[in-house]
């Protein structure tokens, strides 16, 4: 039998069975086992952030493999970084650990987690492990900026908006799992397979912040409607969104048809929202950024967004203090 982690393992030794197989790269000069790590200098603009899951908030244990969790929450804040348009470095872990979970079980979530920082190029250098009421995973992500920086604050009028991949799969692959969509075959295993494994657009954000003049952007984690209005707030103007260009995918079509509310409300896609000065075609883009785009409107004086029929959905996105999916 596997031994318990609140019975068995103490902290350090949880701690030094999870990094003893953590790969040091590039970055860092000293990673886990002091009171700090120790990098590099960025050689750009650092950036920082920092992101948590919460068992009963955003995931439930039963619903995927530990790996595809250790993923995903290291990913969520790689999209902060994507959407900043810079590159990761290193990361530090929070663990808050519920009795009932064994050490085969963070063994696994942690192969998970060391498989995305490689894919990544980041360094996981240190962390924390402490008692809790549920399992939550914290991670603060740094980075740095070489070129230009995206930001939420640059959009003008008559800048033409794009978003990256496909919206609202992953609202409905939350839905699938929970039993309020009912979708069969190869879509529910699509439409689940977004929700469980995202992947953030980091290298599209490097690309995209290569552009000039320097794009508006920002991460779709909350859903469309909200994250445009982000950076409509930050930017001081409006937008018109053409309904008829939200890019869905044909798992989304077969769940939900042509009803939009989770395409644009939906929350969790890990895709990339930008406004460029100058029209682009969907094909260059798309070459250009190595991830399919589509342009789904323009910014326009204002404050606000609209759809081009005159509506504005009555959709609030994803917020982490409502208990509301």
């Amino acid at each position: 039998m596997a031994e318990f982690v609140s019975k068995s393992l103490g902290e350090f030794e949880l701690i030094a069975r999870l990094t003893a197989r953590l790969r040091r790269r590039t970055g860092t000069i000293l990673g886990p086992g002091d009171d700090c790590a120790i990098l590099r200098p960025a050689r750009g603009r650092e950036l920082i952030t920092i992101d948590s899951m919460v068992e009963g908030v955003h995931f439930r244990l039963d619903w995927g493999a530990p790996e595809s969790l250790g993923a995903r929450s290291l990913t969520v804040n790689l999209s902060d970084i994507a959407a900043m348009g810079g590159r990761p470095t290193a990361c530090v872990v929070n663990l808050a650990i519920r009795p009932g979970l064994d050490a085969r079980f963070f063994d696994r979530l942690y192969a998970g987690l060391e498989r995305a920082a490689g894919a990544a190029g980041v360094d996981i250098v240190g962390g924390n492990v402490t008692r809790a009421e549920a399992l939550s995973i914290t991670i603060a992500l740094l980075g740095e900026a070489r070129g230009g920086v995206l930001m939420r604050s640059a959009a003008r009028p008559g800048d033409h908006i794009y978003v990256t991949g496909t919206l609202g799969d992953a609202a409905l692959g939350w839905r699938a799992l929970d039993g309020q969509v009912k979708v069969r075959g190869a879509a529910r295993r699509f439409l689940i397979d977004r929700y469980l494994n995202p992947a953030a657009r980091v290298a599209a954000g490097m690309r995209l912040a290569r552009i000039r003049p320097v794009p508006a952007a920002i991460d779709i984690s909350d859903g469309l409607w909200q994250d445009l209005g982000h950076m409509l707030e930050r930017s001081g103007v409006g937008a018109e969104i053409d309904a008829a260009a939200i890019p869905l995918s044909p798992a989304y079509r077969a769940a939900a048809g042509g009803d939009l509310k989770l395409a644009l409300g939906g929350g969790e896609d890990y895709e990339l929202l930008f406004a460029l000065r100058h029209e682009k075609s969907e094909a260059h883009l798309t070459k250009q950024l190595g991830v399919p785009v589509s342009g789904i409107g323009r910014i326009v004086r204002g404050r606000g967004a609209r759809l081009r029929d005159g509506g504005a959905p009555a959709l609030a996105g994803w917020d982490q203090l409502k208990e509301r999916r």
